[in-house]
């Protein structure tokens, strides 16, 4: 079981604080450091202000030596495919081959109102989503001296050079998440290398594995060619003092964080992670609000990923 650490810097996080807890990540042995893509808070005030996800990996690119780098995830609706295949693929260089995109349509209408990115409706969003996927697979897989067209769509395209190429092949891998019951399952049938199920309860989890299995079955894809993950707040402690401690530190409640997350002591942890194990997961995503308590990144890595292996 792969654990990563995700984290979500619109809630109030400088570049400085992303660096220590990406250090921290590092140096704790966890697998990646992924932060989410938006550029406005949900339910405090954000400050010092947003971070631009793309610009914090290519430090962090450059600051890091092993572990993963990614986006859970980047919307569609922030950039052009074209320019945004250009920014992985040199992240990735920087990286030395560490950085995986994650891609979704894009949810969160207020942050496009306060920064001025226009908010197509779902459907519309959906048609960008998967037109982006095709541009940024057929940019990064057009061979050396070819160049790459897309006719028609939202972002037409031609005679690119489809340069630069990232440093992995055939391209970073693609994840792709959301519960939709057709057009996800879809798009991660015919683009992802991984699926994400985030903050689903496990039997909702175990049904988007299935689902999503069943179309990359039905797209004549190995079974196996396709990660299951899933996202869940972290809430550990040693003590339910420290615990509880720690739940009202990002403002949520010990019971629904036992029950919604990775929460409680490490052995509840563990029996939670490996309930998605059970479901067919082997990658968490460990969300973690506090970036200031590095603590509690030391506890997980003491006490929960020995159990794990």
């Amino acid at each position: 079981m792969e654990l990563r650490i995700f984290t979500e810097p619109q809630q109030g996080a400088t570049y400085d604080d992303l660096l220590r807890v990406a250090k921290a990540t590092e140096d704790l042995h966890f697998d990646a450091f992924f932060r989410s893509d938006h550029y406005l808070a949900m339910n405090v005030d954000g400050r010092p202000g947003p971070t631009d996800a793309w610009l914090t990996l290519a430090g962090l690119a450059r600051e890091t030596s092993r572990i993963r780098l990614g986006t859970l995830v980047t919307s569609a609706t922030f950039r052009y495919p074209g320019p945004l295949a250009i920014s992985v693929a040199q992240v990735d260089q920087m990286s030395g081959g560490r950085v995986e995109l994650g891609l979704g349509a894009g949810w969160y209408e207020e942050e496009h109102a306060a920064y001025g990115i226009p908010f197509p409706p779902l459907g519309e969003r959906f048609d960008r989503l998967e037109e982006s996927l095709e541009i940024i697979t057929g940019l990064w897989g057009t061979p050396d001296g070819e160049t790459f067209d897309h006719p028609g769509g939202n972002y037409p395209i031609n005679d690119s050079p489809a340069l630069p190429k990232p440093t992995q092949s055939p391209h970073p891998p693609i994840i792709v998440g959301g519960s939709g019951k057709k057009r996800t399952p879809a798009l991660a049938a015919r683009f992802a290398d991984e699926f994400n199920a985030a903050f689903q309860p496990v039997d909702e989890a175990a049904k988007l594995f299935e689902r999503v299995g069943s179309a990359v079955e039905a797209a004549g894809r190995a079974s196996d060619s396709i990660v299951y993950s899933a996202a869940l707040v972290l809430a550990a402690g040693r003590t339910e003092e420290e615990l509880a401690k720690r739940a009202d530190a990002i403002g949520r409640e010990v019971a629904e964080l036992r029950e919604n997350g990775a929460a409680g002591t490490p052995a509840e942890v563990v029996e939670k992670i490996e309930k998605y194990r059970a479901a067919g997961a082997s990658r968490i995503y460990l969300q973690v609000l506090d970036l200031a308590d590095l603590d509690h990144l030391a506890l997980v890595a003491d006490e929960v990923v020995p159990q794990l292996s």
